[in-house]
């Protein structure tokens, strides 16, 4: 039982990967119509009002049990608090992501926000569980890669888009602890749709604070929007707090990490767009650290990651 449910999670992990890579794209193409901002209000709305039928659905479908099942306040609560914290880091780092995807290509974007890989466990040493010497080593790969991917003009410095991608790549590895966290608390669709609504109104005062929305703009960005929105946000993001829960965080962002190969397919079959040889080395030591930090550890130490 416990091995088809791992299977059942694990499917719905790389389905959001693969949504999630194809999105890099529809990222990319939305910039030339809209602001970040903007872009990532209006997703993140479709994304919440996707999921409203959807919660009401659910409810129609609960057992007899479930309904006589008194309301916890409890449980409310932290439903609030869970869908506050992931709002409010979805905004932190989609925003930064958008914005980075401005000055780099999709398939950089995708590899640099695939660091969160190496960056869960990392931050999973100040929740008490111990980083072998083998985390430290695929660290040491993953910033090689990255400075091959990234800083292609001899200098020692990280492009403006690559370092916006590289600090989201941050906030989406909080994000993924938290909801690692809250996933086993709460109902997942009702915490995504929480989540979308707070991070479209934090992305909605950054718009009409920074950015001058239009309504012609928007419009002519439908399709990336729409898929973004529909897709990226309301479906994606719901499989992936669904996916979650009972699932080791470090074994979830390895799944999700493939989001980043398909990103490149994605950008170089779509947008034609192509990674010199050097790139390309820097991608593969990114993606050998992914693989060296899931080798599993050694019987006994379950704290490792």
């Amino acid at each position: 039982m416990r091995s088809k449910f791992v299977l059942r999670q694990s499917m719905l992990l790389l389905l959001t990967a693969t949504i999630w890579g194809v999105a890099f794209v529809a990222q990319s193409v939305g910039m030339e119509y809209i602001g970040p901002f903007t872009f990532n209000a209006v997703r993140n709305a479709i994304g919440a009002l996707v999921l409203i039928p959807c919660i009401g659905f659910l409810r129609r479908i609960r057992t007899e049990e479930e309904k006589r099942k008194p309301a916890d306040k409890q449980e409310k609560k932290t439903l609030v608090a869970g869908g506050v914290s992931c709002g409010v880091l979805l905004f932190i780092a989609s925003n930064l992501q958008q914005v980075g995807i401005q000055y780099t290509t999709v398939g950089k974007a995708g590899f640099i926000t695939a660091m969160y890989i190496v960056i869960v466990p990392l931050l999973g040493i100040f929740l008490g569980k111990k980083a072998g010497a083998r985390v430290w080593c695929a660290v040491v790969i993953t910033v090689v890669g990255l400075y091959m991917l990234c800083v292609t003009d001899g200098g020692f410095s990280l492009q403006k888009g690559d370092l916006f991608v590289l600090i989201c790549a941050i906030a989406f590895s909080v994000h993924i602890l938290v909801v690692d966290y809250f996933a086993p608390k709460v109902d997942g669709v009702k915490m995504s749709c929480i989540q979308f609504f707070v991070c479209a109104l934090l992305s909605g005062i950054c718009m009409l604070l920074f950015e001058s929305p239009n309504v012609i703009q928007i419009l002519q960005a439908w399709v990336p929007v729409l898929y973004a929105g529909v897709l990226s946000c309301g479906v994606a993001y719901t499989l992936q707090i669904v996916g979650q829960k009972g699932m080791n965080p470090t074994v979830a962002s390895l799944i999700l990490s493939l989001e980043s190969v398909v990103s490149v397919i994605a950008g170089w079959m779509i947008l034609k767009q192509e990674l010199s040889g050097r790139e390309l080395l820097g991608c593969g030591l990114m993606f050998a650290a992914i693989i060296l930090v899931q080798l599993p550890e050694k019987k006994g130490d379950s704290r490792q990651f």
